[in-house]
């Protein structure tokens, strides 16, 4: 029997970051996709094609200074996550993670997700910056288009 897309994708998640071994990672689960809602509407996307997600996008909208932190490595990621404050004018969007499952890259999609993601953040924020910690060539080459391609500044853990 085939796997769904969601055991693939959970696998996907998991042999890219390991986060069940690495307590200073960002582990999703119901009570963190419930406060990535409240963080903003965009903070999560999915994509579903009948078998389950085919992409999965999270960005973090925060502050300047809890970015700062992060990228001084004085927060973990969990920390940034759990200390980003809900309903604050948010100036900064970190880009947790972007899956897809390889027969639907290259195509565009979640650099297409990102980017109206971050113009729906936009709408209300003052967003003048994007970071990343990238576990890949991909996710760094993501983050390098989708920074230019908003004119966003670009930090890099």
């Amino acid at each position: 029997m085939a796997l769904s897309n969601f055991e693939r994708m959970m696998a996907l998640v998991e042999s890219s970051f390991d986060t069940k071994n690495d307590p200073n990672q960002l582990d999703v689960n119901e009570d963190v996709i419930n406060r990535l809602f409240q963080l903003h509407p965009n903070a999560l996307i999915e994509k579903d094609d009948g078998n389950g997600p085919y992409i999965w996008i999270i960005l973090i909208p925060t502050t300047n200074e809890l970015m700062q932190l992060f990228l001084e490595n004085q927060i973990t990621e969990a920390e940034l996550f759990e200390k980003t404050p809900i309903g604050a004018q948010y100036e900064t969007i970190y880009l947790c993670s972007a899956m897809t499952l390889e027969e639907y890259r290259k195509k565009g999609i979640t650099k297409q997700l990102c980017l109206e993601a971050i113009e729906n953040m936009r709408m209300k924020n003052l967003i003048s910056s994007l970071f990343v910690w990238s576990f890949s060539k991909e996710g760094e080459s993501l983050a390098e288009n989708i920074a230019s391609e908003t004119g966003l500044t670009l930090f890099k853990k």
